[in-house]
C-alpha cells in the first residue's frame, strides 16, 4: 500500500472524523463543497453541462470526448445530509472518460429539510426521466457511493420487483445498505474507520427515515429482494464500518446466482475513489471499475440512446 495512503488516513481521522462528529449540516455542505472545488480535479476533456430531467429533478451531465451510448446515472453520497453532484463530479468525469460514457449527477432531496421517502422519489425521477428521453435502459448503469449507494440499490430493488426493464448493472463504492447497522464490521471498526463516526449514525438514520423502520426494504436495501437483478459491482475497504454491508449483499446475491464482484481492500478511507487525484489505489480502483462497466452489453440499437445528452 502507498505511503500516501498512511498519510491521507492520518489527516482523516485528525481533521475530518472529528469534523463529521460534531459539524452541523450546513457546516459539512460548505466544507466539502470547498474541498472538492480545492483538492478534486477530473480529466480536461470532460464537459459538464447542467441540465433540468424532465419531470426529474436537476442533473449535472458530465460528457467525455469519447462518450458513446453508455450512461452512467450516480447518485452522491453525504449521509443523505451533504454533498452534491460537484463534490463527485472530479471522480465522475474520471470514471467516465475512462468507461467512455457519459455521467449523470442528480440533484435529490437532503435531510434536514427534506424527509424520506423524498431522495427516493428525486433518484427514481431521474431513471424516469433518462428513459423517456430515449435511452435504452440496457446502456445504462447505475451506481452511487455511502448514502447514495442506499439510494441506488433501493432504485434497483424497485425495478426488480416490478419487473420491467433493468440496467446493466449497479455498482456501489463503500454504500450504505443496512439503516439498522446490525453488521459486526459496525461495531469491529469503529475505533479503525478513520472517516466515519459510529456515534452520528443514529441521528442521520432519524433524520432521514423520520418514523419509517429501519428494515423495511426501501430503506435498507440489504434486506430487499435483488433475485432478478444485473450483475452487481461492489468495493469496500476492511477497515470501515460498513464493511460488512457489502460482504453481506454480496452473499445474498451469490446466493441466487446473481453476477457480483467484491473489490475489498485493505486499510483504506471511505468512498477512497473520491481521492482520485492524490492516491494510487483510487486510480487502481477507478480503473477496475471502468473495465467492468465496459464488459456490460449494450443495447442491440443504439440510435435512440444518444438522445438529451449530447
Amino acid at each position: 500500500m502507498s505511503l500516501r495512503r498512511h498519510l491521507l488516513n492520518r489527516y482523516l481521522r485528525w481533521t475530518e472524523k472529528p469534523l463529521l462528529s460534531r459539524g452541523s449540516p450546513q457546516l459539512l455542505r460548505r466544507v466539502l463543497e470547498l474541498q472538492a472545488r480545492l483538492f478534486f480535479r477530473g480529466p480536461r476533456d470532460v464537459r459538464a453541462v447542467w441540465r433540468t430531467l424532465p419531470k426529474g429533478p436537476r442533473a449535472l451531465w458530465l460528457v467525455p470526448s469519447n462518450a458513446g451510448a453508455r450512461v452512467i446515472l450516480y447518485i452522491h453520497g453525504g449521509g443523505f445530509v451533504f454533498g452534491s453532484p460537484q463534490t463527485h463530479q472530479a471522480m465522475l468525469a474520471r470514471l467516465a472518460s475512462r468507461s467512455a460514457a457519459r455521467a449523470v449527477l442528480p440533484t435529490y432531496a437532503r435531510v434536514p429539510e427534506a424527509r424520506f421517502p423524498e431522495a427516493l422519489e428525486d433518484v427514481r425521477a431521474a431513471w424516469e426521466a433518462l428513459r423517456d428521453s430515449g435511452i435504452a435502459a440496457q446502456n445504462i448503469v447505475i451506481g452511487g457511493d455511502s448514502a447514495g449507494g442506499a439510494l441506488a440499490f433501493n432504485l434497483l430493488a424497485e425495478l426488480c420487483q416490478e419487473g420491467g426493464a433493468l440496467p446493466a448493472g449497479v455498482f456501489g463504492l463503500s454504500p450504505l445498505l443496512d439503516m439498522t447497522f446490525s453488521g459486526a464490521s459496525f461495531r469491529e471498526n469503529a475505533g479503525r474507520d478513520v472517516l466515519l463516526p459510529t456515534e452520528r449514525a443514529s441521528e442521520m438514520a432519524q433524520l432521514y427515515l423520520n418514523g419509517r423502520d429501519a428494515r423495511d426494504p426501501r430503506a435498507s436495501p440489504l434486506f430487499a429482494d435483488f433475485s432478478t437483478a444485473p450483475p452487481i459491482w461492489l468495493c469496500v475497504s476492511d477497515s470501515e464500518i460498513l464493511r460488512d454491508d457489502s460482504r453481506r449483499l454480496a452473499a445474498r446475491l451469490k446466493a441466487t446466482e446473481v453476477s457480483v464482484t467484491l473489490r475489498e481492500e485493505h486499510d483504506l478511507p471511505h468512498v477512497w475513489p473520491l481521492f482520485q487525484n492524490h492516491l494510487p489505489e483510487a486510480q487502481e480502483t477507478l480503473t477496475a471499475l471502468a473495465a467492468w462497466i465496459r464488459t456490460l452489453p449494450l443495447a442491440p440499437d443504439d440510435r435512440r440512446d444518444r438522445a438529451g445528452g449530447n
